[in-house]
């Protein structure tokens, strides 16, 4: 026989500012997007070739033609709730003490590396792990800052003037840009990883992101002794 265990794995807090920050991200990337259209000028010279970013079909796909003014509007208005939701994540984490299972610790780097060889199926053990392994935590952090620094650049370019000493310290408004357009790719391709890990990890792992909870299948005293002589009878 077989009893359920009821795992309790994320608070309504942390449940909700994931979500809200969800369609945030997704409109501030947009709006940038639409913005960036406007002035397409930042490339990767590798010396015989240059990507631009994006090619023209990109843009013809997604109607980004002549709608600078609606992505500046979008931008400025949507970036102080991504802001203040940032804040409130963040001082949540520290007052709730959740930072100590989400920031890395001393083995996390060794750890990380231990979980990456098991997720490409080169070692079959993971080192163990609270709510979230090495990897998650070293990764999870690393959006925190990039989150900073995203709203650091980004008021850096809203208000150069009024702002000089913060845009002075990016290294100018043009590095400032620079500076913001980068960490935005990074944001899109730690969201596509994220994606691809959730679709992997199961349906549980992402129903606990809405319930909040996660139940498993806990076998009885009597069914592991079966199962252990099961095995014995075996070799």
């Amino acid at each position: 026989m077989e009893n359920k265990k009821v795992i309790h794995k994320h608070s309504l807090a942390i449940r909700w500012l994931h979500w809200v920050n969800f369609p945030l991200l997704a409109v501030m990337i947009w709006s940038g997007l639409l913005i960036y259209y406007a002035n397409r000028v930042y490339k990767l010279d590798l010396g015989f070739t240059t990507i631009t970013f994006f090619p023209e079909w990109f843009y013809d796909a997604i109607g980004m033609r002549r709608r600078l003014a609606e992505g500046m509007s979008l931008h400025f208005a949507f970036m102080w709730l991504f802001t203040i939701n940032g804040v409130i994540y963040f001082l949540y984490l520290i007052f709730s003490k959740e930072y100590k299972l989400l920031f890395p610790h001393r083995r996390a780097l060794k750890e990380a590396w231990l979980v990456l060889l098991h997720d490409l199926h080169i070692r079959k053990g993971l080192p163990p792990q609270k709510k979230y392994n090495a990897a998650q935590r070293i990764a999870y952090t690393g959006v925190i800052i990039l989150g900073f620094f995203m709203i650091v650049t980004g008021l850096a370019i809203y208000k150069p003037a009024q702002l000089n000493w913060l845009c002075a310290t990016c290294g100018g408004y043009e590095a400032a840009r620079i500076e913001h357009f980068v960490i935005t790719i990074l944001f899109a391709l730690f969201f596509l990883v994220h994606i691809m890990q959730v679709i992997l990890a199961g349906w549980k792992n992402f129903s606990s992101m809405i319930t909040g909870f996660e139940t498993k299948k806990i076998e009885s005293n009597d069914h592991k002794r079966a199962n252990l002589e099961h095995e014995k009878s075996k070799e």
